[in-house]
């Protein structure tokens, strides 16, 4: 791949406020792909979409985006269809799976075993690790690079996800320690991060994770956000 190919912008965006950062209690009803967007959701991705517009600066944009319903929502509440070439609904992009109907009771257990046993590892009783969507992720990277190949390859590609997955992208991308990536918060819903192509057609950050322990970045870590 030449490196004039790469895009010059990569954005992320977690989903807008869902009915589930409401009330968490939907999961035993509702399944998890099929959780919508609150009214409120829907704004934030309108404020968002602005936002994006200005920083793609009318250029083409590739996006791809999470096949759950809140996902798909918010791509469309952004406002950018006029930008939009092609939109690929990405499997892999997906919410970490914890389990099929959730019983609320055990899902509160199972986080606090996870804030001792470690995010990453941890894997839910009927769902996943935080390493298995780490390695999922992984396996879309290569397709995606392998999208920047072809001859119409996009200045913007805009990624619709969730935020784990926002989080666990940027780790594969920048090749975090899993201690570095233990200490990241997720973002807020419909909040972006920017992976921004520099002049040695490497990519840095527009802003870091915010963190919710004490651990100094290592220089390497550091060096990936402006």
């Amino acid at each position: 791949m030449g490196l004039t190919q790469r895009p010059m912008r990569i954005a992320l965006i977690r989903h807008g406020e869902s009915e589930a950062n409401v009330d968490k209690k939907i999961y035993e009803t509702v399944p998890d792909h099929a959780i919508p967007l609150t009214a409120r959701g829907h704004e934030q991705a309108a404020e968002a979409g602005a936002q994006l517009r200005d920083l793609f600066d009318g250029e083409p944009v590739r996006v791809y985006v999470s096949p759950y319903l809140r996902a798909l929502q918010t791509l469309d509440s952004l406002g950018l269809d006029d930008l939009i070439g092609i939109a690929r609904e990405e499997p892999r992009l997906r919410e970490q799976d914890w389990a099929n109907y959730q019983d609320t009771e055990d899902i509160v257990r199972q986080q606090e075993l996870r804030d001792s046993y470690g995010h990453f590892f941890y894997r839910f009783t009927q769902g996943e690790s935080g390493s298995d969507v780490y390695d999922r992720v992984s396996t879309f990277l290569e397709t995606m690079h392998r999208d920047f190949e072809t001859p119409d390859a996009p200045r913007n590609v805009l990624l619709v996800s969730h935020g784990l997955t926002m989080r666990l992208f940027c780790m594969r991308w920048f090749h975090w320690s899993v201690k570095f990536f233990e200490t990241l918060r997720n973002p807020d819903n419909a909040e972006t991060r920017v992976l921004l192509r520099q002049p040695d057609f490497r990519y840095k950050l527009d802003r870091p994770f915010e963190q919710w322990t004490q651990h100094a970045p290592t220089e390497r870590e550091r060096s990936a956000w402006l």
